[in-house]
């Protein structure tokens, strides 16, 4: 106890405000999600939810998407950046680079980032057992529970670890920027491709985006205050 107090300042002031901010974007996150949670369990979002879903739908046939069938085609390739398939390689791909750089200490902070977001999927489809929406034909095969989006919460673990990564790695400014765009991008990418195919509601989104950046920034935080306290011994 007293060294841990000796150390405090230095602790202290070692708490960069990169870390203050994914400690807000965290906590944040899980706050946001056990809301959605609550009002969709109380069925609040049910008017909203409808709303937004079939403002991508054609007025006069809503079994159709608008933007045709190219735009269809397209959100079937992007939806596929979210899926286990392509996350799994990517994934694997990284952690064996990492791996063989000898990097182990990246390698695992992946793994446990992926992994666990994957546990976080499964538990809260399983608790809440929200159905997928039947308001028009799902444009692609679904099997699990609709609360949350399973595709938006593990692209927002996998690609949001994948440009912390990347970002700890280079000093240039506008490279650390663009990592987070291009992350950013590919999750909402991903979870707008949900919607647009019918498969899920907004919050089912909004919730697998939140949860999954949290998530992600919590894994992290962790690993930063383990290797700081490596360092300090």
């Amino acid at each position: 106890m007293i060294d841990f107090l000796r150390s405090l300042p230095r602790q202290i002031t070692r708490f960069e405000p990169v870390t203050l901010i994914a400690t807000f974007l965290a906590a944040g996150g899980f706050l946001l999600f056990g809301k959605l949670a609550d009002e969709m369990v109380e069925g609040d979002l049910g008017d909203m939810d409808k709303y937004i879903f079939m403002l991508l739908r054609e007025p006069n046939d809503p079994s159709n998407p608008i933007g045709g069938p190219q735009i269809e085609v397209a959100m079937r390739d992007l939806t596929a950046l979210g899926g286990v398939t392509v996350l799994t390689i990517i994934t694997v791909a990284v952690f064996t680079w990492l791996l063989m750089s000898r990097n182990r200490a990246s390698a695992l902070l992946l793994l446990a980032s992926v992994i666990g977001g994957q546990i976080l999927s499964t538990i809260f489809k399983m608790g809440f057992s929200r159905p997928r929406p039947d308001l028009v034909p799902h444009a692609v095969e679904v099997a699990t529970a609709s609360f949350p989006s399973g595709h938006s919460l593990m692209s927002s673990v996998t690609y949001l670890t994948l440009a912390v990564m990347l970002a700890s790695v280079t000093q240039m400014r506008r490279l650390k920027v663009f990592y987070f765009v291009l992350a950013s991008a590919l999750i909402m990418l991903v979870g707008l491709s949900r919607l647009y195919l019918g498969v899920h509601w907004p919050s089912d989104i909004l919730a697998g985006w939140t949860l999954g950046a949290a998530w992600a920034m919590c894994v992290w935080l962790a690993s930063k205050y383990i290797r700081f306290r490596l360092s300090a011994r």
